[in-house]
This record gives structure tokens, sequence and C-alpha cells, in this order.
């Protein structure tokens, strides 16, 4: 069938909509996060459009001479199509005009893409799965006016001045990415930010789940918009931990129901106040890298503000096709570094290191001991590590006989070594764990210690493997939680 494509663009729509802009400015920063100058079909006016944007990023006057001015330099003026445009009436209600384009523009998108998937279709060496995955983010793309084409030497000046200015703005110097709730942690990475990969890798019970939730809680309180996908632990779990974090109520006593009655009330606030928090989780135990891929995607649709992405844990997630199970954690890996860049969030992924450090002096955890670590240390921008010594400590005196110190104490010691930073300094951040509230704090004399001012642990034995897998199904469930 012959394809119209003259119902594919609009002349007229396009003109009214520059013509309006041109004249009343003071739209230009209302529509352009809806409209790209790749929604105009014509020339010109994808010119036009790119001229108004660049002065008023650069905090100049949108104006007719100044945008031939602009043109002019780039020699893509054509005085008498830029006539017919100025001589359009301008219009003070754009939302008809801005849909209209965005139809065409869509439906000409959509036209393209049908055309690369029959190329790939028949293409034998792409398999289904790919050419799935290809169609799912081509149309997230295309529903968010993505431009994968190249930026040109003053696209890049320009996007590089805008961050330049946004971080010589922003109030907070040390923050760039999400606050994590640690003032050490903050410092070294400036937050977590958008496009990063960070794991986090600890032994069983160390405490990595914990440290999590912790950077979970605080992403709650400063109302940015989380998605955890929990693999081994249901819903209600997660919640138990996040409500002794915020009352403070021992997480044993808020499992077991054995509260006062103030514990209720101080229970039951801080249940009612995650009713507003944009906390998603998907408890699904089977999941696997395409249907995660998919889900955080139709999520990210569905609440533009989502900020930050929890998978706990890497090990257990499921691939597709990979032979080997190295393989498979590597695709894995790389998959959840392409998307977080995609999704412009970061995404935290946990993940169990191997047994073969138990049989070290010093214990600390360094890359190799990563479990199927495959391309994880290189796709990762971030590489952190929890080590308690107090666990290793209380393994040695029971292995050894030793009664269990009566009144352990409830909060100890912890390091997070930041073994890899792509864009950052490595070296040790200490932490207070507090093992009642399973919740982790600065340290009351928090410094970053480097790898010489480390002390070995003279401690030298095994742990036997006995974490369980618990498996769950469930859709996400939404929690939104006032201010904390």
């Amino acid at each position: 069938m012959e394809i119209p494509y003259h119902k594919l663009f609009n002349k007229s729509v396009e003109r009214v909509i520059l013509a309006s802009l041109i004249f009343q400015p003071e739209f230009v920063e209302e529509f352009e996060s809806e409209i790209g100058e790749n929604d105009f079909y014509f020339q010109l006016h994808k010119d036009v459009f790119k001229a108004m944007m660049y002065l008023h990023h650069n905090k100049k006057i949108i104006s007719i001479e100044m945008i031939k001015e602009n043109l002019g330099k780039k020699n893509r003026f054509d005085e008498t199509e830029f006539v017919y445009i100025v001589s359009e009436m301008p219009v003070s209600k754009l939302e008809y005009y801005i849909t209209e384009l965005r139809n065409r523009s869509i439906k000409r998108e959509l036209i393209y893409l049908a055309k690369e998937i029959e190329n790939g279709i028949y293409n034998q060496d792409m398999e289904s799965q790919e050419l799935l995955n290809f169609v799912e983010k081509s149309i997230y793309a295309i529903g968010h006016n993505s431009n994968n084409n190249f930026k040109n030497n003053e696209e890049i000046v320009e996007i590089t001045s805008e961050y330049i200015e946004k971080m010589k703005n922003r109030t907070n110097k040390e923050l760039v990415g999400i606050d994590t709730g640690f003032k050490v942690l903050n410092k070294m990475t400036t937050g977590f930010n958008p496009g990063d990969l960070i794991i986090l890798a600890a032994r069983p019970s160390v405490g990595k789940t914990a440290l999590a939730l912790s950077f979970v809680y605080t992403a709650l309180k400063n109302d940015d918009g989380v998605a955890f996908f929990s693999l081994e632990m249901p819903v209600e779990q997660l919640m138990l931990r996040l409500l002794s974090i915020d009352s403070g109520i021992e997480l044993q006593k808020i499992r077991t129901g054995v509260l006062e009655e103030n514990e209720y009330e101080r229970t039951y606030q801080s249940l009612k106040r995650f009713e507003t928090k944009p906390l998603f989780v998907d408890d699904d135990g089977g999941i696997n890298i395409n249907q995660l891929r998919s889900k955080l995607r139709k999520l990210k649709n569905k609440n533009p503000k989502l900020s930050f992405a929890v998978i706990d844990y890497l090990q257990i997630m499921n691939s597709v096709g990979a032979k080997d199970r190295q393989a498979e954690i590597s695709e894995i890996s790389r998959n959840l570094k392409l998307l977080a860049r995609e999704l412009k969030i970061p995404i935290l992924a946990l993940s169990q290191l191997n047994r073969s450090l138990e049989s070290r002096t010093d214990k600390r955890p360094i890359m190799s001991d990563i479990r199927e670590s495959g391309s994880i240390e290189q796709d990762a921008d971030i590489i952190l590590f929890v080590y308690r010594d107090d666990v290793y400590r209380k393994k040695a005196e029971k292995e050894q006989g030793e009664k269990s110190i009566e009144n352990e104490p409830v909060i100890v010691d912890t390091e997070l070594i930041v073994a890899k930073q792509r864009n950052g300094p490595t070296g040790t951040v200490k932490l207070s764990f507090h093992k009642h509230l399973t919740k982790f704090s600065d340290y009351q004399n928090t410094g970053m210690i480097t790898p010489e001012e480390q002390k070995p642990t003279r401690i030298s034995f095994s742990i036997p493997e006995s974490r369980s897998v618990n498996m769950y199904n469930s859709n996400i469930e939404e929690f939104d939680m006032p201010q904390f």
C-alpha cells in the first residue's frame, strides 16, 4: 500500500507554532519539554526552532532579527520561507497545534521504525529477543522525544555550558546526584548520579540489603521516586525494615507485634508517612533481565520523576539465552548499565561475594571477590563493599567454643569500601550499623580511610553457605509515602 506522506506533516501547523513562539517568547520555556526540532518536518522549521532554543538557553532575546542573525551565520537562512512563518497569526493557546505536530511526528517515526523492524525480521543474525528489545527501546524513545543522532560541536558546547551553569547554581555544592544519606559518601561520590550503575557487594548477613534500604529511605525523604526489585524478600518484609528505620523501633518487635501502646502509635505514624512517598516494589522472585527492563521502562514512562532503582540481588536474576552463568551475569550487568543511561537514573544492584575471601587473613573484599564477576567490574561506575569486623569476630569465637558476650553492642563499626569509582576517588567510609534497627548511620568521627590506613584482620576461618533464597510473585505495588 502506498503511504500518503502528505498526511505525515502539516506546514501550516508548523508555521503557526513557530510564529507563536517568536512573537510570544514567554511560551518557549513552557513548551520546550513537549516538542523538539525533529518534530518539525521541514528543514528551515527545524533550524528556526533550534535557533530559538539556542537564544533561550543563552539568555538572549528571541526576535526576528536575532533568529536571522543566528541562521545567517550558518548559511541556513531562507528569506522567502521565513516571511511565510512570521506572516502567520500567532495564537495564545498552542495545545491543539502541539498535539497535531506531535501526532504527525510520531507517525513518521513509527513508519521509519516499521521499516527497521521489517529489516530485522529478515535478518538471520538477529535473535527474536534482541529484536523485541530493540522495538521496546525504540517505542520508549519515540514517546520521550529521544534523539539518538550525533550531536554537533554547537550542541556539545551548549549541553556542557548548561551543565556548568546548573552546577554553579546548585545550593549543595557537594551533591550532584541523589543523596545517599551519608555525608562522607556524598563527598566522595557527589551522590548517585543519573546513568550510573552502582554495585553493592558483601558476604551474606553483613548488611547489604540494610544499606540499600538506607539509601532508599533517604531518597524517599527527599521525594525521589524509587523502584525496588526484591528477588529475595517479599514486599511486607521490606516495609517492616523501612518502618523500623523511620520509627526507631526494633525490627524484631515490629515483626513479632510485641509492641507497647506508644510503639504501636509510632509504627502507624511511620506507616502513614509512607502513604505519599513514591515507592514502587516488585517482589517477583523469578524475574529475568528482559522483564525487569520492560517493567522499569513502563514505570519510568508512567512516573517521570522516578529517580532511583535497586535490584536485590544480581545473582538471583535470570538472563535469556546465555550459555553459562558467568556469561549470564555479564549480560545482566551490561544491560543494567545501558538501562541506567537510557532512563537517566542511577541503578543500584546488590551482589554476592565468593567464599574464597574467607580463607584470607584480611577479609576485606576486593573486586575479584564478586561472584561470577564477568564484566561487572567493567560495567559498574561505582563498586561498594560492606565489611564488618564484628561478624567475623563473633564467628571465630563460636568456632573456638567461646561463649558469646552478653549484652553485645547493638551499634557496631562498619567499613564501606569504595573499591571503584569511574569519576572520583576510592577509599573507605566508616559507618555505624544499628543491628536492632538494621539501619546504617554516619560514623561519629566520620572520615575516609585510604587502603594504606586499613589494618588487616588476624582472624582466619571459613563460613558455611547458609543463606536461603525465597521466591515470591507479585505485581508492582505502589506505596505513596508526608515529609519524614
